[in-house]
């Protein structure tokens, strides 16, 4: 479950079924229409990206234009690893190859003519020229589309974005029927979430990728906003899911588990045939994370990961902010901006209210404080997150959505005294005990476990 692909869902205003962002091009009455002479230059420009790719052979790492067509850096694809993990290279000199290496496929692409040759001569490749019928315009979007086909062929780092994972319970156990109809439904809700988003002027240009039992979903845009949006977008799903489970007969919707976290991931495009496919797939730090996250998540649960991102700012024109904030402080953020959702339909039903708070708990200090979990995986590795719970107001009627306190698991019992579980410190263990000892180290098994950090 490291790698995901990528599926379209409709955003189109018109009802074209078509994608949002996608066909501006093609309409030559299109306020930012590129021109017959630019679009030839890209169409050339992808013939032979595509010629140099050689189905995944080779990929572009940045790109910078000439008088005369376009200047492009090519390495196959399995060189970025070799630059970083060279074994005649410190551990220190890796690392801030891979932090070069970052920061060159993060964000834009373009760079100007001293950077590239620069970047050229620090990675020992030279650049490839890329001749053109004319100059690149300079237009936004001819710039944007040229971003779109380097991206193509390349790979790409995210630092911190949100993503979504919606996990269906028991899938495996369901019949071919009742899976595709759990799948449709779920895609459905998240569908129907976007629609009423975009009605209340929220847009979310989103993608999504099956894990085959769900969903990941993150924001393709970067605005300051936007992984707030996607967070609401995240509680509507729920809600629509909760209330379409009411309605059903049989197993034809499921019941989910619900993941939200914010870190960094690599972006790709799959090799479709000779040509990089349409839609990337990403894999990285916050898709592992989610999925260890949820492994041991109870149905209906929603867990928030412990992060820490940008401020929530809607609509903000702010200079980005040098403090991030944490989970707790995003949530609340996000919280307080929840009665723009009021009146959205759901079951032809009115929100009235809809709210949202993770869980807390007194601390040994006597303060109240949100509750934070440790998961461990099956490899010993530990993360930590936040339950969520979801309170609606549906016409009048209390919809309670996530876990509520008393269905969450406990920090473990530690008796006064007895830290080695009933037995004196300096006491000798027994040849029983040494023996469970030595055979617990030779199965070298983790227990998963999810407990009150």
């Amino acid at each position: 479950m490291e790698a995901y692909f990528s599926m379209p869902i409709s955003s189109d205003k018109g009802g074209s079924g078509q994608p949002a962002g996608e066909g501006a091009g093609n309409n030559p009455e299109a306020p930012n229409a590129i021109s017959i002479v630019q679009r030839g230059n890209l169409k050339a420009l992808e013939t032979t990206l595509r010629r140099q790719w050689r189905m995944g052979q080779n990929i572009v790492l940045c790109w910078s234009s000439d008088a005369r067509g376009v200047l492009v850096i090519f390495v196959p694809h399995y060189f970025l690893g070799n630059y970083c993990a060279d074994g005649e290279i410190t551990p220190e000199e890796s690392k801030a190859n891979e932090a070069f290496i970052r920061e060159l496929i993060s964000g834009e692409r373009r760079k100007t003519r001293e950077e590239l040759f620069a970047i050229s001569a620090r990675l020992d490749v030279s650049p490839t020229f890329i001749k053109l019928d004319s100059a690149l315009s300079e237009e936004p979007q001819v710039l944007e589309a040229v971003e779109h086909v380097i991206k193509r062929y390349g790979l790409s780092y995210v630092e911190n974005r949100a993503v979504i994972l919606f996990d269906i319970v028991d899938f495996s156990l369901y019949t071919p029927f009742e899976q595709a109809s759990q799948l449709n439904s779920l895609s459905y809700s998240m569908n129907s979430a976007y629609n009423k988003l975009l009605a209340q002027g929220i847009e979310i240009n989103f993608a999504r990728t099956t894990t085959g039992d769900g969903y990941y979903v993150w924001n393709r845009d970067f605005s300051p906003s936007a992984n707030q949006d996607l967070f609401v977008f995240m509680l509507l799903v729920v809600a629509d899911n909760t209330v379409a489970q009411v309605a059903s007969k049989g197993h034809t919707v499921p019941v989910i588990r619900t993941g939200y976290h914010i870190a960094g991931h690599y972006e790709l495009y799959q090799a479709e045939g000779v040509n990089p496919s349409v839609f990337s797939y990403i894999v990285g730090d916050v898709t592992i994370d989610l999925a260890r996250m949820l492994d041991l998540a109870q149905p209906n649960q929603v867990l928030i990961g412990d992060f820490h991102c940008e401020p929530a700012r809607w609509g903000s024109s702010a200079v980005k902010s040098i403090n991030a904030v944490s989970a707790v402080t995003f949530v609340n953020a996000c919280s307080r901006m929840l009665p723009a959702l009021e009146g959205i339909l759901l079951s032809g039903k009115s929100i009235d209210a809809i709210s949202c708070r993770l869980t807390e708990g007194v601390d040994a200090d006597g303060e109240q404080r949100p509750r934070r979990f440790r998961i461990v995986d099956k490899h010993g590795m530990s993360r930590c997150a936040y339950n969520l719970q979801i309170e609606i107001d549906l016409a009048g009627r209390n919809l309670s959505l996530g876990l509520d306190q008393n269905e969450l698991p406990c920090r473990a019992a530690v008796k006064p005294g007895d830290s080695q579980g009933g037995k004196s410190i300096d006491a000798a263990p027994s040849a029983e005990e040494l023996f469970d000892d030595l055979a617990g180290m030779l199965k070298k098994t983790v227990t998963k476990t999810i407990t009150e950090d």
